[in-house]
């Protein structure tokens, strides 16, 4: 085992050891504000106990801390560290998670008015970030993988189709694993942008944890991604909030780079979370595979047991073949009711009714993430909780291999939703710029007389929680015409306030 070297955390426990006297902020005076005796009647022993270590280490940036702005020591130290560790030039601490470094990557590319390709089904903080550099979004529809149902990334073609159609596009941005865990191989999509002189970057928020074993799809960055953000936080013992940033090449401006973190995060971020992520850190180096060892054997034998065991709680397919480029996380169960007969909604709830929280839901799919040293006694937890569900199932198939929802009436066949999204593969430019709609007042009419208009709602139709139309994006009669196939075969439509999809909000001309 390789020797555990977490810079940034022992400069925290260092200054601690010195019982240094504070006269700086944080104002809990480094926990003492819990340690006064008489208060000890008035406060919660489990406050005390909680909170008090974690606020010895919750500093600010004095010299024997640094600063996460201008790092020049611990953080500095850290911060390289991590980025021999992941593979990368430079590696940037987030402490605003994945969102923060979404946006400084686009702040950092574009301009106002400038055009960024983005995939269509991706995180808000990529589209906040538009927002924020009062950019424009040329949106690709993703591929639907065809097993599952489920999005995954635009092709390489499209991908370069619209590089074609938009050659001052300043960047693309794509999202790869999406949040059921399933990623798509890279390489030739970094092949085909840089081929373009463009830079690629890779909101890879759910796959930190990706290339650090041999169980795991590669990371973005060893494919050769210029900038790739990871959420430290969803699959490595990291705090919330705790993110990273991987920058290489020389398509995007360093400086620009910083000037955008310093914009977007905190001038007084949280040491703990900063000190998680260099633990992470320290424990993948010191640990190697063995870090994530008892994880995969748990989850490799919930899989083993749910295949012997249930007859109708399965486990979601991809066609992933040996020369397929696509790969699911061994760390993500994804289950569904192959009866039809529960939604992901009401398979949640039963979860949480046995002590069993899941990460997310959707109207077929319970997402379950296997965390770092989850053990066989909780795996067991979660056997009794689908046994609980297998006792009360009933053995009824939905032969038609539609995604049932009885309650929300929703059977909406995965091939609808692949015609509706090769309709729309490339859009024309969305402007997110604030000022073409401040002050501006939306009105709700007809949709089918809405072609022309510029939408002033989303429009997210489930399945598969795609949003088919921005705000700023003009509305075609084509797509009116998709929107009332799907309504019509029974999808339900978050972000607009119509449900039903009769009407919809627009910006007046």
């Amino acid at each position: 085992m390789k020797p555990f070297i977490a810079p940034l955390f022992e400069a925290l426990v260092n200054h601690t050891r010195t019982k240094p006297v504070g006269f700086h902020v944080p104002g809990h005076h480094g926990g003492q504000a819990l340690k006064q005796p008489s208060w000890n009647d008035q406060l919660n022993d489990d406050v005390v106990d909680y909170f008090y270590k974690i606020m010895q280490l919750d500093l600010t940036e004095i010299s024997s801390t640094d600063d996460l702005h201008h790092p020049v020591a611990s953080i500095k130290e850290a911060q390289q560290l991590a980025a021999k560790t992941f593979g990368s030039e430079e590696t940037y601490f987030l402490v605003g998670g994945s969102t923060s470094g979404n946006m400084a990557l686009l702040l950092a590319a574009c301009d106002p008015d400038d055009i960024v390709i983005v995939q269509r089904n991706v995180h808000k903080s990529i589209i906040n970030g538009l927002k924020l550099a009062g950019a424009k979004a040329v949106f690709l529809s993703p591929q639907i993988e065809p097993l599952s149902g489920l999005a995954t990334i635009p092709s390489v073609q499209q991908v370069e189709e619209a590089l074609i159609q938009y050659p001052d596009a300043k960047a693309v941005f794509l999202t790869n694993p999406n949040y059921y865990g399933i990623s798509v191989k890279l390489k030739s999509y970094v092949e085909t942008v840089h081929r373009y002189n463009k830079p690629i970057f890779i909101d890879e928020a759910h796959g930190a944890h990706y290339g650090l074993e041999p169980a795991f799809p590669l990371s973005a960055m060893s494919e050769g991604a210029d900038g790739v953000v990871q959420s430290a936080h969803k699959t490595l013992p990291t705090l919330t909030m705790g993110a990273l940033l991987h920058i290489q090449g020389n398509r995007i401006s360093r400086e620009l780079l910083r000037q955008s973190l310093a914009m977007i995060q905190s001038s007084s971020p949280s040491f703990p979370i900063l000190a998680s992520i260099d633990i992470s850190r320290a424990m993948i180096d010191a640990l190697g595979t063995d870090l994530f060892k008892q994880s995969l054997e748990s989850a490799a034998f919930f899989r083993q047991w749910l295949h012997r065991h249930s007859s109708v709680i399965r486990e979601m397919k991809i066609d992933g073949n040996s020369e397929s480029d696509l790969r699911s996380d061994p760390l993500r169960l994804v289950l569904y009711d192959s009866s039809g007969k529960r939604t992901g909604y009401e398979l949640l709830k039963h979860m949480e009714q046995h002590g069993c929280f899941a990460e997310m839901a959707d109207p077929k799919y319970i997402v379950l993430v296997v965390g770092i040293q989850t053990s066989l006694e909780e795996i067991k937890r979660l056997q009794e909780a689908v046994e609980a569900l297998e006792s009360n199932a009933t053995t009824n198939k939905n032969s038609d291999g539609l995604m049932a929802d009885d309650k929300e009436g929703c059977a909406l066949p995965a091939a609808s939703i692949i015609t509706c999204h090769e309709s729309r593969l490339i859009s024309e430019p969305v402007s997110f710029a604030r000022s073409r709609f401040k002050n501006k007042s939306s009105e709700r009419i007809q949709l089918k007389d809405a072609v022309h208009h510029i939408s002033a709602e989303m429009v997210i139709p489930y399945p598969p929680g795609i949003a088919i139309l921005y705000p700023g994006e003009r509305i075609t009669a084509e797509l009116i015409e998709h929107i009332q196939q799907l309504a019509e075969m029974g999808a339900k439509f978050q972000g607009a306030a119509d449900g039903m999809m009769n009407t919809i909000a627009v910006y007046p001309e």
